[in-house]
């Protein structure tokens, strides 16, 4: 008589892998790996990764999530050499981070990585990242002045955040130049840039570079569930052929029409086919300036040396710190900052440091007049006024982000 035994089932094949430090102090994440991938998960430590990957359960990952904190940061080298070995096996990497400097951040993006999540995990948005990996890269449509605008999947997603304190105090200005100057820093082979005007209800950036307002940005913030490159290269317009503008709409749509993941699937889009992403933040905060907080590798901070400025930088502070959020990753902006020979000024603006308890590292001069014709002309300064004193000073500040972000790339 043949006696049939049950056979013990075979584990299922690893799809995944955490990488961490301790992965017990990403508690989020493995409740999103589960949810998301069941057992088909494994974790790994740093030592660990670079062994497993040439096994051959390691030819199986489709992706890995490498997920560091502060601490890690010293080990900022190994990182890369996981992710370089990873991408060399053609396994997807999403880089999970929680207090990590951006200098550090960057230099991990500029090795490879897929996809960002900040830590802690905003719900749904590991799953989101895991099917946008998972999809397969379509070629994209271009869209110039109406029609198409061709897109590249290797951007170095570079966000650059600008939020004015106050109403007036020339934010949108500041962002919109340093988009263009971004975008013409060299005169051959300059970086891919794109401007994003999140003032959803009274953006000025389509004003100030006087291009068309389009009603595909609204049908893609209406429904960024099914965005691609495709749709978002339809919603872009260009200035100059070489900027690329997402504007407001031209309706007044409300302010929650759009909520944390969408906003984030827009930044990871846009991020993924330019080198530089500027993005005008509305004076209001909303549920996803958190999102834009976070994610931003630089935030500027348009302040003015008066009293609303002020006030309104101190009730930021304490919203901010009061959710523990990282304030001090504002880099703050002086407009029409006091001159040399304004003594007084400058006192004022020391007593308003000390008070706040903040550094304001960069200082713009007045660019009277010249400014507002500019805007009125839908014309950046550097082709309307280009010896204007405020426009100098932006340029200068462009040339310093385009050469700490070529150097990081010469460096990897």
């Amino acid at each position: 008589m043949t006696s049939i035994l049950p056979s013990t089932p075979q584990p299922a094949p690893l799809l995944a892998c955490t990488i961490s430090r301790d992965v017990q102090e990403f508690d989020l994440l493995i409740e999103d790996m589960e949810a998301a991938l069941g057992e088909a998960w494994g974790d790994l430590g740093f030592d660990e990764a670079l062994h497993f990957f040439s096994q051959e359960e390691g030819e199986a990952l489709e992706f890995v999530a490498l997920a560091i904190d502060e601490d890690d940061e010293a080990n900022v080298d190994h990182l890369s050499s996981i992710i370089a070995a990873a991408k060399a096996r053609k396994i997807k990497v999403v880089l999970i981070a929680h207090d990590v400097t951006p200098s550090a951040l960057h230099h991990l993006l500029r090795q490879g990585a897929d996809e960002f999540v900040p830590y802690p995990l905003p719900e749904g948005e590991l799953a989101a990242a895991i099917e946008r990996m998972r999809a397969p890269e379509a070629p994209q449509v271009v869209a110039r002045n109406g029609s198409a605008v061709k897109l590249s999947n290797d951007g170095d997603g570079v966000i650059i955040a600008v939020q004015g304190m106050a109403g007036g105090c020339g934010a949108s200005t500041f962002a919109t130049n340093l988009a263009w100057e971004l975008a013409t820093v060299t005169k051959e082979k300059g970086p891919r840039v794109c401007i994003i005007d999140l003032g959803l209800q009274f953006g000025a950036v389509s004003t100030y570079l006087d291009v068309q307002r389009r009603e595909a940005v609204l049908e893609l913030l209406s429904d960024t569930e099914s965005m691609d490159e495709d749709s978002f290269g339809q919603a872009l317009v260009t200035f100059e052929e070489k900027l690329h503008v997402f504007t407001s709409p031209a309706d007044l749509p409300p302010l929650d029409i759009i909520g944390q993941t969408e906003v984030q699937a827009l930044l990871d889009t846009a991020s993924r086919h330019f080198d530089f992403v500027v993005v005008d933040m509305p004076p209001s905060l909303v549920q996803w300036s958190e999102t834009v907080l976070c994610a931003a590798q630089v935030y500027f901070g348009v302040i003015e040396l008066d009293m609303r400025s002020a006030q309104n930088t101190y009730r930021l502070k304490r919203a901010l710190q009061a959710e523990d959020l990282p304030f001090d990753k504002i880099r703050f902006v002086l407009n029409r900052a006091p001159k040399f020979t304004d003594l007084q000024g400058k006192s004022r603006l020391k007593r308003m440091q000390e008070s706040l308890e903040i550094s304001v590292d960069l200082h713009f001069p007045d660019g009277g007049k010249a400014v507002s014709e500019a805007g009125d002309h839908g014309q950046p300064l550097a082709l309307q006024q280009p010896k204007n004193a405020l426009r100098k000073e932006i340029a200068k500040l462009a040339r310093s982000l385009y050469e700490v972000g070529r150097s990081e790339a010469e460096a990897a």
